[in-house]
């Protein structure tokens, strides 16, 4: 502690600008040799991380330090370091340099020698055990390497670089010329047989040396004799310095003693006193009042910001993991290597749009410090063999944009050239994780040979193109996935997810884990594709990964994301509220009813200029708060059976997938008000096709159990009357298996709050009534009080002049077009179940199996289909038949009598009267293979027109399902009109058409009229009372109560 305290502050007196790593790296450099050694493992990337980690290393190791008769001192200066074998000189030394210390003088008779390193009384300098000397290595500031320990060997006959620095620097080894062997003190025989060249800062003296590569733990760098020589390099032995000129100047090597004082480069502390405490200068805290008084005698004050940092527990790595990667290293270099990448199958190619311009544009305007950063990337890339100096007459502008670690990225704009996620649900049952981060991804894909010049930027000091695929380009990403795909085919979705540069591999057992891991490695170094090392983490139970937390548990929102959404601002402008509105739908799966909730805040994006309302005020804070409660999902296992609850309300639908009793995702649509208007039926319904439509990925093939609280929809597989609607819905049902159970409202709690939640936003907030000349209206709709008006006007339009008896929905609409009432629906259904005529004539149909439907068409009348009505009883003008002619795109009818004997000129002398004469000649006719639609005559017409004539299968009247469905109509509105007269139904006809032209449909949801002439006919309740005249005309009167 007291070391650390003493570090930190002098390190703030010296004022050192350097980076973190360097930081960190002096601070472990300081520490005791075995301390060292421990923390050195973790690699540990901020100083508060090294602290901690030394002093769970100090307690561990201090039972293993105290030797008997071996006083027990906490070490707080440089580590003791323990003298270990060095290259065989004419050293004279104790055998046994490594044995521990005995209470007393190590040697009897050496009492009387004091050590000139610590003056202490017993033993020589060369046998001290706080011997060590550091030399200050410097690097550039813009270069990630850490700082090594360099030992002057004052016997070394050579210049020697452990093994394990050239890795960790990057360095490359080169075969040396003259090959030799190393002899230790053991007697063991080492071949040299490769040399380094290493770039040294001692001090002010720059200088590249060849050292000889060697296995070694004793140090990084072992400076010898040839290095001394060279510099004429002057040994003080009471001192313990080396002094050498350069350039006129001194340098001076000191070794790291508490004696020394501190400069700005040496950052010392306290030495331990005989009582084993630690004495130094403690941190001095100044109260208000002194704080106030030094501030007005001081010209200059530095404030000190302290920011508070959680101390997460040092993760130490299992030694399996820590031997996997030592065994890789060579797959996470701290850079990129300075060659590049191989040709691979796939390249970056650039193909130009034939006949475009080529872009030549002006560079960017720099201030200083960016220009100085460009210049330096831009001379690392050329040094790497990345880009190369260009004559291309493409080029674009190049920018400099920041990482998350402060530093700056280069990209190019190629806007001007280039105009032109489900992983996570493969990851159930696995407990342990591993991300891997590629080192600039892109860098390490080469541009197709010849298309180099393409890629040109523009600098202030000259023109370059890339090598290799920059940042910047809009179809890099596909590029860089399809390289990633290629590389790793064989293992994605068995234990592996890539997302561009984002590697995640997920096992069971964390043997398996890193059986994984070897196996990607393999890969990496196989294709040279390397690692960011700093921003992997290996062998974890739960990762960030794609926004998300993964772990065995399941899936959860990052809280650093969820923080940002609970602590954004109330939005001001459009853009901060798209901003918003983004950040939080990636969240969406996480929040029940999200649409719902999110709705009046989606009104605000919409609307042309920013209206922010109060319901999108609640809205905002709202889900706010959902985020704070949003629930881990639950992986999916494709291999267990899933569960769907539904449910439906007012105002929308929702559902909830889950297995085994676990939320595995959300579901919530929010309705339009055509949807709105469906029944309690049709809304269940719909949320049951549209919850299995979002997921049907996990529910097919297998079978799954489906939950709902209306009892009706139990019987879904069973039911005989089905409307068109349903049709549709239930054949596309039809491709999942599973089984339909109830489940009442007050257990589907879930699926029933996805449904029904709603915010100020959908509620209005007033309703539109007025009054009119007398008459309050709401809206358009005349207002009808509680009156047996109400019973009559309802009656009117089911079955008073031009009505055709429709049913509950149909009705429902003629009325709620023209009049309201709170009861609409409930009195109309009432009122129609006590209708004599429909329960006669419409008697109950069985299902007779799904229709085909037909192209839709662009425009009314263009193609038709026909099919005639056979079977009816002739009336006194010699009709027996029907011939009903439909437009395909509105569901107009034409409903005309004929005779069965009539030939097909006869149908065609019909066809042009009643229905070319309104609305011209067909594009197509789709009709069955009555004898008259496939005759020469019939087929000569209409290929005389370029009409193209279309036939059903033989015996196969669903192929024509929707002229079918209007001849059921048909048959409903002729048995309510006619009644006993069924000799005069021809004449009951154009009511009929009138009628059904004047429904809603159900497909379109409009009715023909409205669709074909863009407004709704008036019906006889329409029209206003006229004054009785004194002397009526007796056949008007006779014809209008016949209508």
């Amino acid at each position: 502690q007291d070391y650390y305290s003493r570090f930190v502050e002098h390190k703030l007196r010296s004022a050192l600008q350097e980076e973190l790593a360097v930081t960190v790296s002096r601070f472990i450099h300081g520490l005791r040799i075995d301390i060292k050694r421990e923390v050195s493992r973790s690699r540990p990337d901020v100083l508060e991380d090294a602290y901690c980690q030394a002093l769970e290393a100090e307690a561990y190791l201090r039972p293993q330090r105290r030797y008997p008769g071996y006083p027990s001192q906490p070490t707080t200066t440089n580590h003791a370091r323990t003298t270990t074998p060095g290259l065989k000189t004419e050293f004279s030394g104790p055998s046994n340099p490594t044995a521990p210390p005995t209470k007393g003088p190590i040697v009897s008779n050496n009492s009387h020698i004091e050590c000139f390193h610590c003056h202490a009384k017993g033993h020589i300098a060369s046998r001290c055990p706080q011997r060590t000397l550091t030399i200050s290595v410097s690097t550039d500031d813009h270069c990630d390497i850490e700082i090594v320990d360099p030992l002057e060997g004052v016997g070394s006959t050579m210049n020697v670089i452990s093994k394990s620095a050239v890795t960790r620097l990057n360095l490359k080894p080169e075969p040396h010329p003259h090959p030799f062997h190393v002899a230790w003190v053991d007697k063991t025989k080492l071949p040299v047989t490769e040399r380094c060249l290493v770039s040294l800062k001692l001090g002010t003296c720059d200088e590249d040396i060849y050292l000889d590569l060697l296995p070694m733990n004793v140090a990084h760098v072992l400076l010898g004799r040839p290095w001394l020589y060279d510099h004429r390099v002057q040994n003080c032995g009471r001192e313990n310095t080396y002094t050498f000129q350069h350039e006129g100047k001194s340098i001076t090597l000191r070794p790291a003693n508490p004696a020394i004082k501190p400069t700005k480069t040496n950052i010392t502390t306290s030495s331990p006193s005989q009582t084993g405490k630690v004495s130094g200068p403690q941190l001095a805290l100044l109260s208000y009042g002194e704080f106030e008084k030094e501030s007005l005698e001081t010209g200059v004050v530095f404030a000190l910001v302290i920011k508070e940092i959680s101390a997460a527990p040092s993760y130490q790595q299992p030694e399996p993991l820590h031997q996997l990667l030592n065994e890789f290293s060579d797959v996470m270099p701290d850079d990129l290597p300075n060659e590049l990448p191989p040709m691979r199958d796939i390249q970056h190619a650039i193909d130009l749009v034939p006949g475009s311009q080529l872009p030549n544009l002006p560079h960017y305007r720099m201030n200083s410090s960016e220009r100085a950063e460009l210049n330096t990337q831009i001379q690392g890339l050329l040094d790497k063999g990345f880009i190369r100096h260009s004559l291309s007459p493409c080029a674009v502008p190049v920018l400099l944009t920041p990482k998350k670690d402060g530093s700056w990225r280069m990209c190019v704009d190629s806007r001007a050239i280039n105009k032109i996620t489900d992983m996570l649900d493969e990851l159930a049952g696995s407990k342990w994780f591993s991300k891997i981060d590629l080192r600039s991804g892109y860098h390490q894909i080469r541009i197709r040979e010849g298309d180099e010049w393409k890629t040109a930027f523009k600098t202030p000091d000259g023109l370059y193109e890339w090598l290799v695929m920059p940042f910047g380009m809009s179809n890099a990403p596909s590029t860089f996935m399809r390289v990633m795909t290629h590389v790793l085919r064989p293992y994605i979705g068995k234990f592996l997810v890539v997302y561009f540069d984002d590697i995640l591999i997920y096992s069971h057992s964390k043997e398996d884990h890193l059986q994984h891991l070897r196996t990607i490695f393999h890969m990496l170094r196989q294709e040279k594709l390397f690692v960011n090392l700093k921003k992997c983490s290996f062998l974890q139970d739960q990762v960030l990964f794609l926004g998300f937390i993964v772990s065995a548990a399941g899936i959860s929102a990052d809280p650093d994301k969820v923080h940002a959404i609970v602590n954004w601002p109330l939005p001001s402008t459009l853009t901060e509220t798209r901003s918003f509105h983004g950040l939080a739908s990636f969240y969406r799966r996480f929040i029940p009813s999200f649409s719902t909730i999110m709705a009046p805040i989606t009104d605000c994006i919409k609307q042309g200029e920013f209206r922010w309302t109060h319901a999108a005020t609640r809205a905002f804070e709202a889900l706010k708060q959902k985020m704070t409660e949003a629930p881990v999902l639950r992986h999916p296992e494709l291999t267990k059976v899933f569960e769907v609850a539904c449910d439906a309300s007012g105002v929308g639908i929702g559902g909830v997938l889950s297995q085994e009793g676990h939320p595995v995702a959300y579901f919530s649509e929010k309705l339009n008000e055509a949807k709105q208007k469906y029944s309690t039926y049709d809304k269940e319904f719909y949320a049951i096709v549209r919850a299995l439509r979002y997921w049907q990925y996990y529910l097919l093939p297998n079978e799954f159990v489906l939950y709902s609280d209306h009892q009706a929809l139990r019987y879904l597989h069973s039911q005989r009357n089905i409307s068109s609607r349903h049709i549709k819905w239930t054949e596309y049902l039809q491709i999942f298996t599973f089984v339909i159970r109830h489940r009442p409202g007050v257990d589907n709690k879930v699926a029933d709050a996805l449904s029904r939640e709603v915010t100020a936003g959908n509620r209005r907030d007033h309703v539109d009534f007025l009054l009119r000349d007398g008459y309050l209206f709401r809206g358009t709709q005349l207002c009808i009080p509680r009156t047996s008006l109400r019973d009559f006007l309802v009656w009117e339009l089911h079955a008073g002049g031009l009505a055709g008896h429709f049913g509950k929905d149909k009705t429902i609409t003629l009325v709620a077009d023209r009049f309201y009432w709170p009861s609409l629906k409930r009195d109309v259904a009432h009122i129609l179940a006590q209708c004599r005529t429909c329960q006669l004539a419409k008697a109950r149909k069985q299902n007779t199996g799904l229709y085909t439907p037909l192209p839709i068409p662009h425009t009314p009348w263009k193609d038709l289909s026909m099919d005639f009505v056979l079977g009816l009883p002739k009336t006194a003008r010699g009709h027996d038949s029907i011939l009903v002619v439909v437009d395909r795109f509105s569901k107009m009818a034409h409903f005309l009598p004929c005779s069965k004997a009539a030939d097909a000129s006869s149908v065609a002398k019909l066809f042009f009267k009643e229905v070319i004469r309104l609305h011209g000649l067909p594009v197509s006719i789709v009709s069955d293979r009555d004898v008259k639609f496939v005759s020469y005559f019939w087929k000569t017409l209409w290929k005389l027109f370029g009409t193209s004539l279309k036939f059903s299968s033989a015996f196969h009247p669903q192929t024509d399902g929707q002229t079918e469905v209007v001849n059921r109509s048909l048959g409903d509105l002729l048995r309510c009109l006619v009644g006993d007269k069924q000799g005069n139904w021809d004449l009951i006809l154009p009511v009929a058409e009138f009628a059904y032209n004047n429904s809603a449909n159900r497909t379109t949801g409009k009715s023909p009229f409205e669709i074909v002439y863009g407004v709704m006919p008036r019906p006889p309740i329409d029209l206003a009372p006229l004054p009785i005249d004194a002397r009526p005309s007796e056949s008007a009167t006779t014809f209008a109560e016949h209508i």
